[in-house]
């Protein structure tokens, strides 16, 4: 009875820690822009650097204590958070829900790809700038390390699914995989996911490896 109880209890254990290696925290991003130096110079002023307000979890990357006013056809959003530091090309993310107040085509794309996106214009203390292209809903994704996605089984640019937990607990499918030695474990949502799963920063969620028809 005793061995039968050990094998159970071992295979228990087993379980346990291979659903850990599974396990991803969430990290939900509101309405934000990243500017180019080009950008941000006309907003701020000439030679303008953004200053740090927060460490986000990517290495490297910050919350900046500057904000702007992004503005659409019906609508606009004050006091928008810029996340840094600069990039090569403007780049603004919204929800599907922003997009109907700020009159703007919603466009789910992975982040940096802006081909035939819609613009919308950005206000700043010292100038304003309309970005031709560069607003998207950005398509939900999950930072992982090279050591991780290898001991996944799991490439760069893989679409898998992802199990939420709690009270309104379901599968995402189509997230995107995301591979580099810069990225630290991380599964990036908007705030429309989030609602719809009820989740919250640092939530967990579960790798299911495989694409979710």
């Amino acid at each position: 009875m005793e061995n039968i109880l050990e094998i159970i209890t071992k295979n228990v254990i087993e379980k346990l820690k291979e659903s850990e290696k599974y396990q991803v925290p969430i990290g939900v991003s509101n309405r934000h822009v990243h500017l180019c130096e080009k950008d941000l110079n006309i907003l701020f002023g000439d030679g303008y650097k953004l200053t740090k307000k927060s460490q986000l979890k990517q290495p490297g990357q910050f919350a900046a204590n500057e904000v702007v006013t992004i503005r659409g056809k019906k609508g606009q959003f004050e006091k928008v958070r810029i996340l840094g530091p600069v990039r090569t090309k403007t780049q603004v993310e919204i929800s599907i829900t922003d997009s109907f107040k700020l009159g703007v085509k919603s466009m789910v794309k992975q982040s940096g790809h802006l081909n035939n996106t819609p613009g919308i214009k950005i206000i700043g203390p010292k100038g304003e700038v309309d970005i031709p292209q560069g607003t998207i809903v950005a398509l939900r994704h999950i930072h992982l390390t090279p050591t991780m996605a290898r001991n996944l089984k799991l490439k760069d640019n893989d679409a898998i699914g992802v199990q939420t937990l709690g009270e309104r607990k379901g599968i995402m499918g189509n997230v995107l995989v995301r591979v580099s030695e810069k990225s630290s474990t991380e599964m990036h949502i908007d705030v429309d996911e989030a609602n719809a799963f009820e989740l919250k920063n640092n939530d967990i969620a579960i790798i299911k490896k495989k694409q979710v028809i």
